[in-house]
């Protein structure tokens, strides 16, 4: 994909084990604090699963700036669909459209896995990310409630 208004040094690539400690600090971005060490046991595993589930980085030369992971998700209910379950751009390097190009390359992954929808939860006070997905492309569809058990 080629687009005119993206920072010309703009790489989206497949995360590596190598990219744990920048993941791990735009985890923390995200408000998903975790260790280098727990991000890389993640990506391993997440490597272990590449036909169902995928994450890029983008970089700006050497520097990585953002993450999505997705994965298909498969319910008795509906339809497999393509979820992403976390998509975070560096603090400082936001509205230069590196979250729409990691966007559109899961886009892409998801087509290719024959996915005909890719959907994303997003927290109700994260404003920003609501008109984010909606100027590209995504419509809001409900409103839940999350619950949680923890089972430890």
């Amino acid at each position: 994909m080629t687009d005119d208004s993206l920072p010309r040094d703009l790489v989206v690539r497949g995360i590596a084990l190598e990219d744990a400690m920048a993941v791990a600090e735009l985890c923390g971005q995200l408000g998903y604090p975790a260790s280098d060490a727990e991000i890389v046991e993640r990506i391993k595993d997440l490597l272990t699963r590449a036909g169902d589930q995928v994450a890029y980085v983008a970089c700006l030369g050497d520097e990585v700036v953002g993450w999505l992971e997705v994965s298909i998700v498969h319910h008795l209910q509906s339809a497999p669909y393509a979820l992403i379950g976390g998509l975070v751009v560096r603090d400082g390097v936001r509205s230069l459209g590196v979250g729409r190009r990691l966007c559109a390359e899961v886009e892409e992954w998801s087509r290719g896995k024959g996915m005909g929808v890719l959907r994303v939860s997003s927290r109700m006070t994260r404003k920003d990310a609501h008109r984010f997905y909606l100027r590209n492309g995504f419509l809001q569809t409900k409103t839940s409630a999350v619950f949680e058990k923890v089972l430890s």
